[in-house]
């Protein structure tokens, strides 16, 4: 019981700590990317990449902006780090994708990506392509916010109250940020289901 009351505690603390700001800005970086027909690209690895998938259908379905993550598709993305290398595998997918100004990188991390601990190096090198380009780039991720917070248009950091979950915690409001995110008035273009149902 112990474990449950501090994990919860720990849960209330980061909703009370988020970046309202950050969040604001996401939102205007989004509308912006669908009122310019861009697409939005969303990056992630382990849970964070099941976090992707699950956001790329929110994001079309309910704010109808083109959206695709990259590890939906596990033959490229096998047949790439076979072939060419781990790190390379997001940025080389993007530029087959013909990454462009008005489209929208997001990433989903718990560390953010960071090339000295190697940690997530594809994120960095995906990172790096997109600023080359001039895409903007959206975060949100645990931690210090790793190499994605040093280059984001707008970074929701999920705020770290225990280390020994930070994993748990960053990966569950990844969720809980997208789906405020595509909730917002500004951004929700179609009715979601059980909201339809009285």
């Amino acid at each position: 019981m112990q474990f449950i009351k501090q994990f919860l505690s720990e849960a209330n603390q980061i909703i009370e700590q988020l970046d309202a700001q950050q969040i604001e800005r996401s939102v205007d970086l989004l509308a912006k990317t669908r009122q310019e027909e861009g697409r939005l690209f969303i990056l992630g690895v382990g849970g964070s990449a099941a976090n992707a998938s699950h956001a790329v259908n929110d994001f079309r379905k309910i704010v109808g902006i083109e959206a695709y993550a990259p590890t939906d598709n596990v033959s490229e993305l096998t047949a790439r780090t076979n072939d060419e290398g781990w790190s390379t595998i997001f940025s080389k997918w993007l530029e087959v994708s013909r990454l462009k100004v008005n489209d929208l990188l997001l990433i989903l991390s718990v560390g953010g990506g960071n090339l000295e601990k190697n940690v997530s190096p594809n994120l960095v090198a995906a990172l790096n392509y997109a600023k080359k380009i001039g895409t903007k780039v959206l975060g949100i991720v645990g931690r210090d916010g790793g190499y994605t917070a040093t280059v984001a248009d707008a970074c929701v950091i999920i705020p770290t109250p225990n280390p020994e979950n930070t994993t748990p915690h960053a990966e569950a409001f990844q969720a809980v940020i997208w789906h405020l995110l595509v909730s917002h008035p500004k951004l929700k273009a179609a009715q979601t289901k059980w909201e339809s149902v009285r």
